[in-house]
């Protein structure tokens, strides 16, 4: 059997059906209109996945007999109020709190030197002057390469003025009338499709909920477990409890590396301000806890219904379309995946089925 027999046999038995062609031309088109057009239509991609995120309280308003429009309204107007108290009061919060985070860096970087000179002269055979120097030496380059970065990010970010405020005037209208609108949009959407998609229906069916579950549960999720590390955070009087809250938050979108890396700067921070205390031994505890609890009790009941992934498959995906997409890489890593694994499943028995259908159909007709 030559290559090219095989090569064959494996293109006839997954694209013999047009259906699969046009699908495959379509995860395309998406892809390159993604990877090529992302920047420009980014107010466009986040509306709809807010759009989607909202979708779901609109459907429980009209299954408790509103209607649609009011529906609608309600729940675009509390958006907003979220967006408000986001805007007013939690992001000057995490500002004020970064910006003394960065006044206060000198100190923690003179406390950790002397951290650092306490352990040598304690344990003078484990830790050298020269490993001591050597450390100094690599902290101060990154604390100088950070600085820099800061500095033209910000600069940077003068720029992004006006972006920003299309994204504010923007967004929340797109918002509006996806949620308004979603049937016509969805009905025009689908008149440009084949009238024949039924392997397209199958892992849309597929797909549809469980999509929907994983984005509402992970942002519920960040909510949860933010505002728990807040409040625990606030009870130790830890400084930079929000600043600190939102990284902790935020680090559930990167499953089992988002923990570990947000726990350096929680720890960091703790033993800054504690020492090596019981407070700052009870602060890890908390923070302990909680990444347990978020793990065994919050994540079953929250995704109780989505596709088993393995871990490896998992880290892949978030290493891949992190590196492809950013941050919306990372947030649908997870959803991504999942897409392949029904477009892997689904495609072949797709096809066989819809290929038995038509021999069905041959022989009820002769």
């Amino acid at each position: 059997m030559t290559l090219r027999t095989v090569f064959k046999g494996w293109v006839e038995h997954y694209f013999s059906d047009e259906e699969a062609v046009i699908l495959l031309v379509l995860l395309a088109l998406g892809i390159a209109v993604v990877v090529v057009l992302g920047r420009m239509l980014a107010p466009f991609l986040t509306a709809l996945v807010i759009a989607f995120l909202l979708q779901g309280a609109v459907s429980w308003l009209e299954r408790q007999g509103a209607p649609h429009l009011l529906a609608v309204m309600v729940v675009f107007l509390g958006f907003i109020g979220i967006l408000l108290a986001m805007a007013f009061i939690l992001m000057p919060l995490i500002w004020n709190q970064l910006v003394g985070l960065v006044q206060e860096t000198p100190r923690m970087f003179a406390s950790g030197q002397q951290l650092l000179d306490d352990l040598q002269a304690r344990y003078p055979n484990l830790i050298t002057p020269d490993q001591i120097q050597n450390w100094i030496a690599a902290a101060g380059r990154e604390m100088t390469q950070f600085g820099q970065r800061a500095l033209t990010l910000s600069l940077a970010s003068l720029g992004n003025v006006v972006a920003l405020i299309v994204y504010l005037v923007l967004v929340p209208i797109l918002v509006f009338f996806m949620l308004k609108d979603r049937d016509r949009l969805v009905g025009f959407t689908l008149s440009l499709l084949p009238q024949q998609r039924d392997l397209m229906t199958r892992i849309w069916q597929e797909m549809d909920d469980q999509i929907a579950n994983f984005v509402r549960g992970k942002f519920i999720e960040i909510v949860i477990v933010g505002t728990v590390s807040f409040l625990t955070f606030a009870f130790f009087g830890l400084p930079y409890s929000a600043l600190l809250a939102v990284l902790v938050g935020l680090s559930v979108l990167v499953p089992y590396i988002g923990a570990a890396v947000a726990t350096l700067p929680v720890a960091a921070v703790a033993g800054f301000h504690f020492g090596m205390t019981d407070e700052f031994v009870y602060v890890l505890v908390a923070y302990g806890i909680i990444q347990a609890l978020d793990g065994n009790v919050l994540v079953p009941i929250l995704f109780s219904e989505a596709v088993n992934l393995h871990p490896v498959s998992i880290i892949l995906a978030v290493l891949f379309f992190g590196g492809v997409w950013g941050f919306w890489g990372i947030f649908f890593a997870i959803p991504l995946a999942t897409l392949i694994k029904a477009l892997v499943y689904a495609w072949p028995r797709g096809i066989q089925s819809r290929q038995a259908e038509v021999a069905q159909q041959e022989l009820v007709e002769e």
